[in-house]
This record gives structure tokens, sequence and C-alpha cells, in this order.
């Protein structure tokens, strides 16, 4: 096929782009800026802005699929930057794929997009948008979800909309270089008792299923207009993974804790605080974050099985192995 790969910078967007290369494809990408590595792929790499509707228009021109990975993440930001770049962002490029008539579109979303603060334990796609948000990220990646979902059937174009959760794995920049950080300067915290269990997803298995989305996404098929939740399939104890990938870097496991009571409480303070005084570094700790760290947020994928064959094909005790391995400088 001849696909294009929003985002093809960034973690995800440059696994499913080399996934693509390597059942020979004709891989077009589209990045904010020149990667290297995308050159060394071997891709017909593009540089521009999701909020440019020209440069946008043109990355799409001649696709038999996007593949709309790119977006910006986080916990703090004005709402200008998230919504511009997610949401009208997408809008962007669910216009240029109807006027270039490009038949599929399968998109990046987020389980947090379904976020309420609250347990989330074996939740399937039926669970609703919530009322409030606790930040923009996941408001953003909403709206744009419901966009793409709108879209399908229009002039064409087939879209479906996938929901992978705590994305792992080498060459990481976010994650796991984050969770390092805190670590070796005694800044990292348990948040909660510990026991809350949390779906993650081994990179590579997620850049698949995007690849068996795009296969299975055909007139009459039930992926068409769908959106599904993707993961390992088996929800870890989130404090004993997060000790288990700081075993992988020779760090000592988390020691301090704070109840999520509290994190709560000093998120709340210090989004009031930075609001305040318009800071645009982003808080230690949120009412989000503090959520996200404490409470049970795992997915029943049934559906990713049954509509389009997901099955993890590296397993967490595997992609653990490389991940140590990468971490420790090892990259064959």
């Amino acid at each position: 096929m001849r696909a294009l790969v929003t985002g093809a910078g960034g973690f995800l967007g440059d696994y499913i782009a080399a996934q693509l290369v390597a059942r020979g494809d004709d891989v077009r990408t589209f990045s904010r800026k020149h990667y290297p590595a995308l050159d060394q792929l071997g891709v017909e790499a593009r540089q521009g802005d999701l909020r440019d509707t020209a440069a946008v228009e043109s990355a799409c021109e001649g696709m038999d699929v996007v593949f709309h990975a790119a977006g910006v993440a986080g916990i703090w930001g004005p709402w200008e930057h998230f919504h511009g770049i997610n949401t009208v962002g997408t809008e962007n490029v669910i216009k240029a794929c109807r006027k270039h008539v490009v038949p599929k579109l399968v998109y990046t979303s987020s389980p947090s997009v379904t976020f309420d603060g609250g347990d989330q334990e074996n939740v399937d796609e039926l669970a609703p948008y919530p009322d409030q948000w606790l930040c923009h990220y996941p408001h953003s990646k909403a709206l744009a979800e419901q966009a793409v979902l709108q879209a399908n059937g229009t002039d064409g174009l087939l879209t479906c909309s996938l929901r992978p959760h705590l994305i792992w794995g080498p060459k990481d920049q976010h994650l796991i270089p984050r969770l390092l950080e805190r670590a070796r300067s005694g800044k990292l915290r348990r948040i909660g008792d510990g026991t809350n269990l949390v779906d993650m997803i081994y990179v590579e298995n997620a850049a698949a299923a995007h690849l068996q989305a795009a296969n299975a996404l055909a007139p009459q098929s039930p992926v068409a207009g769908r959106t599904y939740f993707i993961s390992q399939g088996e929800p870890v104890n989130c404090w004993d993974w997060i000790n288990d990938i700081l075993a992988l870097a020779n760090l000592p496991p988390t020691q301090k804790s704070i109840s999520h009571s509290s994190a709560y409480r000093i998120g709340t303070a210090m989004e009031w605080t930075y609001g305040l005084f318009r800071w645009q570094s982003e808080p230690r700790m949120t009412r989000f974050l503090a959520s996200q760290l404490a409470k049970h947020h795992y997915f029943n994928i049934s559906r990713a099985r049954k509509d389009f064959g997901y099955d993890p094909l590296i397993s967490t005790a595997e992609g653990m192995r490389r991940l140590g391995k990468y971490l420790n400088g090892e990259r064959s």
C-alpha cells in the first residue's frame, strides 16, 4: 500500500513506519521536524505542522491509508496548544483524506478519553466520555476521536480509532526516561496503596495492531467506524511493574509513598498556583497524574481480538528483556 504515517518521528509512529517498510509498503511520513532515523528507514519524509491545512493536504495526496499517530501529549499546558494540534490537526487530516479520496484512516487515540478520575476495571468500548476533564490532553483527544468516527463512510473514507495504553519499549523518549529521571533524583513517590492494576502495551504490539486494523478496515467490516482498546491483555500491578523497570536500569525500588488523597490535593494546589502565575513548566503533580498513578485502569480487548484478530505477539516478559538490553546499551 501507499501509506502515510503522521508523527513518525515519535515513538509509536516510528515503529508503525518501520513495520510498514518491512512488509514492503510505500511509506511517506509527516513530522514536525527532520529525523535522521526516517532517512535511514528509506521513507519519503516530509516536515510540517498539523495545523497547516495545505501541508497536511499535500501529505495525504495519493495515499491508500493514513495512520494518524501524531499529537501532543502531556498533563499541563494551554488549551489552545492541545486543541490546535490534537483536535484541529486531526480535523485537517480528515478533510485532506476526504479531499484526496483516501480509502482508510486509522487514528491513534488514548484510553484516557474515558477517564473521569475513578477506577476503570475491565472497561470496554461502551464506556462513555466523562462529563468533566482533569486535563486538556484527553479532552482534545476525545474531540478528535469523535471527529474521526463521525467521518466514517463519508466521501469513500473508512475510519477507526485505536486506544493503546501506556506504550513502552526500546527507543521510548518520554515514559521510561521520565520515570528513571525521577527515580535517580529521588523524586519518585508511590501514589496510593500500591495495589492498583493497569494495562500497558509493548510498542511493537501497538504498531502491529494499527496495521491489523488497517488490513481489516473495509466496507461492511465491523472495524469501520469503531474504536478499540488495545493492550498486552494482562493487567499488571502498576508499582510492581515500575519497580521492575527500575531494576532493569539498576535502580532500587520505590521506597517512599503518599496517599492518593494527599497527592490529589497537592495536584489541585499546584494547578491553581501554576495557573495563577501562568507558569509554563509542568507541575510535578496534578489531579490527573495523581489519579492515573493510584487508580485501577485496565481494559477489555475482546473487541479488537474479534474484529481484526489482535493478539499481542511480544509477551510482557520478552518485552521487558528487550527493554533491559536497550537500557543497558545493547541495541541489537
